[in-house]
């Protein structure tokens, strides 16, 4: 049984108890390392994930007998491994525990609703900042190659630099950081972040 849990934003703590529970259960649990590093208790077979998903898929395969636990940040579908594990495996061989994702906290944490949110994300993807700069309330993971400053160079260059945005640093973390700036203010570069870019505060 293939199982692709969601951590939520960082950590053990906002797991939810079923997410737990599947982790409890595991033969082999699969991860980066700083998820893995979460279950130092773990006694059963691991499998360090980076940049070798095909790799993955094949081990997989191959250890169809045993209880797999595929770790994910966030939410598994949001953007996650998640939907690359149902394309491969078929949503009848992968059971998908949903986790909260770095958006959902961020929204909490900051009071913003998420009605008439458009939600997307630039992690490893191309961004149409055309599209973006169309909606008026934007969620955004993202990723070291376009991040807030580059978002918000895209946006001012569309003539929308008096917008907010909202910059989540290392959500759900001791060091997590709120930043509300005028996207024409956002300058710096941001640590493990998600955005939220709003018309109005």
């Amino acid at each position: 049984m293939l199982t692709v849990v969601g951590m939520g934003p960082a950590g053990l703590l906002l797991m939810t108890p079923a997410a737990r529970a599947a982790v409890d259960e595991a033969d082999v649990l699969v991860g980066g390392q700083r998820h893995l590093q979460q279950f130092p208790d773990f006694r059963g077979e691991q499998f360090a994930l980076g940049a070798n998903i095909p790799e993955l898929l094949t081990w997989i395969d191959t250890h169809q007998d045993k209880q797999v636990v595929v770790l994910a940040s966030g939410d598994p579908l949001f953007y996650g491994i998640g939907t690359r594990m149902v394309a491969h495996f078929g949503i009848e061989q992968v059971r998908i525990i949903p986790g909260i994702s770095a958006v959902q906290y961020l929204c909490a944490q900051s009071g913003i609703d998420m009605n008439d949110m458009w939600l997307t994300s630039s992690h490893g993807r191309s961004v149409c900042f055309d599209t973006l700069a169309e909606h008026n309330k934007v969620a955004m993971v993202t990723d070291g190659q376009c991040g807030p400053r580059e978002i918000a160079a895209q946006l001012v260059a569309r003539g929308k630099g008096d917008r907010w945005m909202v910059i989540g640093e290392n959500l759900a973390m001791e060091n997590e950081r709120i930043h509300w700036l005028r996207v024409s203010e956002v300058h710096a570069e941001y640590e493990m972040n998600a955005v939220v870019i709003l018309d109005e505060r």
